[in-house]
């Protein structure tokens, strides 16, 4: 497959459009036998004359007329490629997937997402919210990036990584016993009020007696 010169090309379109080799030369800041080799060499590589002299003036060839229809297209999808990677190269740039639950996402998302937007206005987060186990395979089938979930994960094909611990009380009437240690399966039977310092009292139940953001 021939692959086109983008140098050779460039000095090709420039010589058509002055119609000299020497104006080509001063444009590109070559000389001008720099300009007429390059030219030399994509007409060999295409096998065909591209340029041809009409007295004084060059001018394109039959072949030189089609490869010239093309030449703006590949200049412009060049173009468009280099921007596209010096945007890139600008910053932090594209879409991350982002899962979690609804106590995450209502309680410990949006500052960080409002931090992750200020240095990083160019990229695209998208929340998806359920339940751990939904989230967790998720991630694990690559529907999504990352998780921030409340209940332990443990799985082999998964990075995982304790954010913090999320302490809870457990209040319970006056002389009430309660197993020691206090462990979320021993107290699953037991109607508990939950209070999150720094919170307000919800009625808890089960397994929810205790638990671990990760």
């Amino acid at each position: 497959m021939n692959r086109l010169n983008l140098d050779h090309l460039k000095a090709f379109a420039d010589v058509v459009e002055l119609g000299s080799f020497s104006a080509a030369a001063d444009r590109l800041n070559l000389t001008q036998p720099a300009v007429s080799l390059q030219v030399r060499q994509l007409e060999r590589r295409l096998g065909t004359a591209l340029v041809e002299r009409v007295g004084r003036k060059a001018r394109p060839t039959a072949a030189g007329m089609e490869l010239l229809r093309h030449a703006a297209r590949i200049d412009a999808a060049v173009q468009e490629a280099l921007e596209a990677v010096a945007r890139q190269s600008e910053g932090v740039m594209g879409t991350v997937r982002i899962g979690t639950g609804a106590t995450a996402c209502i309680f410990l998302l949006p500052a960080l997402l409002q931090s992750l937007r200020q240095r990083h206005p160019r990229l695209e987060i998208v929340i998806t919210t359920g339940n751990t186990g939904e989230i967790a395979r998720a991630v694990e089938d690559n529907r999504l990036d990352l998780a921030l979930v409340t209940m332990p994960v443990s799985s082999r094909s998964l990075e995982i990584e304790p954010v913090f611990e999320d302490p809870f009380m457990v209040i319970a009437p006056p002389h009430t016993r309660l197993p020691a240690p206090a462990s979320p399966a021993a107290l699953a039977d037991l109607p508990l009020l939950l209070f999150e310092p720094g919170g307000s009292p919800t009625t808890g139940l089960r397994k929810q007696a205790c638990r671990r953001v990760r």
